[in-house]
């Protein structure tokens, strides 16, 4: 089974599917999401939806309510397509540990979702991240999704591994191959067992092969649609493994494990 370990919402979600059907990927982890970048038609309305982005991505409006209407849409989607999406939540930083669970529990189990992410601590701000893994832990071993690219720094990638040798039970997946500190980002989860790299829109090919070689067994194919694309990011991880074990692990294998899917 392929499986796409990182797509956000689309409107319509339509075009999401027939992206994946392009791409022969059979399921995707589905994210929410505030910013629509696929509907900007000029650079003037993308302005508009990367300033969305911008907000999110530095921490502002992250309240419970500021996240209701792109828990609305990801309902939607998954109710459209069950068959092709496997729903993930994200979540409020900074909520506290008891408010933060009171979440997990209502909102991400409530909903009968199999993790929590993208989660998108601001810069210097990866340990607001600690809460969400006490509660994952609580609730079964939650797996968790966090941001790797800009703006998050590389101070955010040492403090997501202390923080994931303190829940060692809980699968806690760095995105977007930790963006410019991709390095780094393949030596800490190198060296921690229950940490997982993302690879999708790696700024050069062969950040995507080292990755895969250090860590075959931790390395998850994704697109970060529609900010990448499945077929091209299938056909990068293709294109630096060979047919078999690895690459069968790569593409979908071991998010499937990490989903409950195998």
């Amino acid at each position: 089974m392929i499986i796409d370990a990182h797509g956000h919402v689309h409107d319509p979600v339509e075009v999401h599917v027939g992206l994946l059907d392009e791409a022969g990927v059979d399921r995707a982890v589905l994210f929410g999401t505030r910013p629509h970048p696929e509907r900007a038609g000029d650079l003037a309305s993308l302005r508009r939806e990367m300033a969305v982005l911008e907000r999110a991505l530095g921490g502002r409006a992250d309240t419970v309510e500021a996240y209701r209407g792109a828990w609305r849409e990801l309902d939607a989607a998954l109710a459209a397509h069950p068959d092709r999406f496997v729903g993930f939540l994200s979540v409020p930083l900074g909520l506290g540990a008891e408010e933060t669970a009171a979440v997990v529990e209502q909102e991400v189990l409530g909903r009968g979702l199999r993790g929590i992410g993208e989660l998108t601590p601001p810069p210097g701000g990866a340990g607001l991240v600690e809460p969400v893994l006490r509660a994952a832990a609580d609730q079964g071993r939650l797996p968790v999704v966090v941001h790797g690219s800009a703006p998050t720094a590389a101070e955010d990638l040492t403090t997501l591994a202390a923080l994931a040798r303190r829940y060692p039970e809980v699968p806690l997946v760095v995105s977007q191959l930790g963006g410019q500190h991709w390095m780094q980002a393949v030596e800490l989860v190198r060296d921690t067992p229950n940490m997982y790299l993302e690879l999708s829109t790696a700024g050069v090919v062969f950040a995507v092969r080292v990755a895969v070689e250090e860590i075959p067994d931790r390395t998850l194919f994704g697109s970060d649609a529609p900010y990448g694309d499945p077929v091209l990011a299938r056909a990068l991880v293709e294109r630096v493994t060979a047919p078999g074990e690895v690459r069968d692990r790569v593409l979908g294998g071991t998010v499937a494990e990490l989903i409950g899917l195998g």
